[in-house]
């Protein structure tokens, strides 16, 4: 068995897997270690043990090798070994092994789909508030993903936020944007973690009113909700520690009026009956009198 030891990166992966298909090395002989960037990071890889003859050009497709860097934004403990099967199958002339219809290339597209849904998570649920201190962002937020999307998917922000510098920490890394540039640090500064865990927004509480009372009972879906909106991220929105209790006031019968709780005790009449309810009932006009 082979130990690959790389920095982490996709890039020192990268840099690994070339030398490793260079000695003809197979997929199955290989073990991935992360460590730390600078060390020794290839001291078991014995260049002296490369075939006479062999490549150093070694010709990957564009395609496969932007499928590659995609799906290793995914977190798992086989996250490295199925790339370099992957790439080394594709190398050795079975293409078929980045298709979805493989083995191999439906786990890898499987991948790329929830990465892509991660990414989507981080623009849907991220809140950014004010930055508390004079010498910080102008503006905030924390999350937590469960793949390695900030740095790829925070340019989003980067395209709608103009000039304004803002952050984003997460409990691996961070990203910092000054208006100008966007800047990545795969271990994220701890002066950014405090900064975004203490915001201070005067406007939240007219933001939580708004949300309460345009909350919908009628048209709750638990599961629906859930798929759509994770309870792992309830927990870093402001309105999260709401859901719950409008959920509960929904099953202790809001539903019937289909208003929250809060608007139903405004004066007003509750229409029964199918027909009516529906509005195909048709109005009581006075009678004409007889003639």
């Amino acid at each position: 068995m082979h130990s690959a030891h790389f920095d982490g990166s996709f890039a020192g992966w990268r840099q690994a897997a070339r030398r490793l298909l260079q000695q003809g090395i197979p997929a199955a002989q290989v073990i991935w270690c992360e460590q730390d960037a600078g060390s020794d990071l290839f001291a078991d890889l014995d260049d002296a043990a490369q075939p006479q003859g062999a490549n150093d050009r070694i010709r990957v497709p564009r395609q496969l090798l932007e499928l590659l860097e995609n799906a290793a934004r995914y977190r798992c403990a086989e996250r490295w070994s199925l790339l370099y099967r992957v790439l080394w199958r594709v190398c050795q002339g079975e293409r078929s092994a980045m298709l979805a219809g493989d083995p191999d290339g439906s786990e890898l597209h499987r991948r790329l789909k929830a990465v892509r849904r991660e990414a989507h998570h981080l623009h849907a649920f991220l809140r950014f508030q004010p930055c508390p201190a004079a010498d910080g962002p102008d503006f905030v937020a924390w999350h937590e993903p469960a793949h390695d999307i900030l740095a790829s998917a925070s340019e989003h922000f980067a395209q709608r936020m103009g000039q304004h510098s803002w952050l984003i920490a997460t409990p691996r890394d961070g990203v910092y944007w000054d208006g100008r540039r966007l800047r990545h640090e795969r271990h994220c500064p701890g002066q950014w973690r405090q900064w975004a865990q203490a915001p201070e927004d005067a406007g939240q509480q007219l933001w939580l009113a708004y949300y309460g009372s345009t909350f919908n009972p009628a048209r709750l879906n638990r599961e629906v909700l859930e798929r759509s909106m994770p309870v792992r991220f309830w927990k870093n929105l402001p309105e999260g520690p709401l859901i719950p209790q409008l959920m509960s006031q929904a099953r202790a019968g809001a539903q019937r009026h289909g208003q929250a709780q809060a608007v139903t005790r405004h004066a007003g009449k509750t229409i029964r009956g199918g027909s009516a309810a529906s509005g195909n009932a048709a109005p009581d006009l006075p009678r004409s009198p007889p003639d």
